[in-house]
């Protein structure tokens, strides 16, 4: 019943908004006039004051509970989470940004589970301004549970680059994965993001290896979108991927995180601070208001670590190409620039797969390279030159592999 309450209150708000005015241009968020209010009686309501009417979905998902709601489109620039709450109550906490591109996601951490009682987003006929207003009363744990889960309509997984034709004989396919995007903003330093940062990277590292030929790369996100990390890993299998390479610069208050690192796929952590990373990267998913239930198949995971044993020889191999070729070009490299983690994007069983930490917001000469366009050219330069390198002794190498 309360899935269709919040379809019927999505499609009435998008039928009285197209009648106000043309919904092609981003809703802004009036700051003056939005907020979140605690009532006597234990409910808690937002209330979001947009420059026109959108349409939008409501939904909730649990393990931790989780109010979502997805709008097409709403500017989030100027706005920052204490502008919405000063302090948490009902709601623990809120974050918002781009999902994918021409929409935008609002995601609330509920400090209990709620559902919304009441939706509604009058819309002004003269102005087309709107005000979004949600109202959430406390419920038994169960009845959250059962109310809770994703729109069964909408795949959300994979927002990407289209995949290009399929790949002539022989060729090499190389899916580059800039991190994080869209709602995730990955480390943040100052105006500094690691998302448009591993972008840029992304999108020159791109454009390098193309240039050198005889290579189709493809980019898990071309834009500032979010892309989920299953998504990934699935649109790498999709295109066919020779391999995988994941870009990162990441923020760590423990161990030495200075300098370029290569992860690889290992569930043991090869150090606290690896241990760290993983468990960071995995928890995007979560904060960008994804629905992980039922991801974890042990029969699945044992027949994957069988296919891994081709793999990870291949995969070491990738390691070490980039390692040696960011080394050449100055790095710098971390004092242990091999590691190992738990990473869910390098977990393809057929595809060898890294993670780059170019290197880490949370150090200062880090930061500094990180900022300087000529140093990420350089880097971009040795990273490209490490892929083709594993590419040209990969090839030579899998005749014997085969036998």
């Amino acid at each position: 019943m309360m899935r269709a309450v919040l379809v019927a209150m999505m499609m009435w708000a998008c039928a009285v908004a197209t009648a106000a005015q043309d919904l092609s241009g981003l809703a802004r968020v009036d700051v003056a006039r939005s907020e979140v209010t605690e009532s006597w009686f234990g409910g808690t309501t937002l209330t979001l004051a947009l420059s026109q009417g959108v349409p939008y979905r409501v939904f909730t998902l649990a393990d931790p509970p989780r109010l979502v709601v997805d709008f097409r489109e709403v500017d989030f620039a100027s706005v920052s989470p204490s502008d919405l709450l000063p302090e948490p109550g009902g709601i623990a906490a809120l974050r918002f940004g781009t999902f994918k591109p021409g929409w935008s996601r609002l995601v609330m951490d509920l400090s209990t589970p709620m559902l919304p009682q009441q939706i509604q987003m009058p819309v002004d006929t003269a102005s087309g301004q709107a005000v979004l207003s949600i109202t959430l009363d406390t419920v038994e744990a169960d009845a959250f549970a059962a109310q809770a889960g994703p729109p069964a309509d909408a795949d959300w997984g994979v927002q990407a680059a289209a995949p290009p034709a399929a790949p002539q004989d022989n060729g090499f396919v190389v899916v580059i994965d800039p991190g994080h995007g869209g709602i995730d903003p990955g480390a943040v330093r100052d105006t500094t993001t690691e998302k448009e940062l591993m972008l840029g990277i992304g999108l020159a590292l791109r454009d390098a290896l193309r240039r050198a030929g005889g290579v189709e790369v493809v980019l898990t996100r071309d834009t500032d979108s979010f892309v989920s990390l299953t998504g990934r890993v699935a649109l790498a299998h999709q295109v066919g991927a020779d391999a995988f390479v994941s870009l990162h610069a990441d923020a760590l208050s423990q161990g030495q995180a200075r300098g370029a690192t290569v992860y690889t796929l290992s569930e043991q952590a090869s150090d606290a601070a690896s241990a760290q990373l993983a468990a960071q990267h995995d928890r995007a998913d979560i904060l960008a208001g994804v629905d992980l239930s039922g991801t974890d198949d042990q029969v699945a995971s044992v027949l994957m670590d069988l296919a891994r044993t081709e793999t990870m020889p291949r995969t070491d191999t990738l390691a070490t190409a980039l390692i040696d070729n960011m080394a050449v070009a100055g790095g710098p490299m971390n004092k242990r620039s091999r590691r190992e983690a738990a990473f869910s994007v390098l977990k393809s069983a057929d595809i060898p797969s890294v993670l780059v930490e170019v290197g880490f917001l949370s150090d200062k000469r880090d930061l500094a390279n990180l900022r300087d366009p000529i140093w990420r050219a350089v880097m971009v330069e040795a990273l490209a030159a490490g892929i083709l390198q594993w590419r040209d002794d990969d090839l030579a190498m899998r005749p014997l592999i085969r036998q």
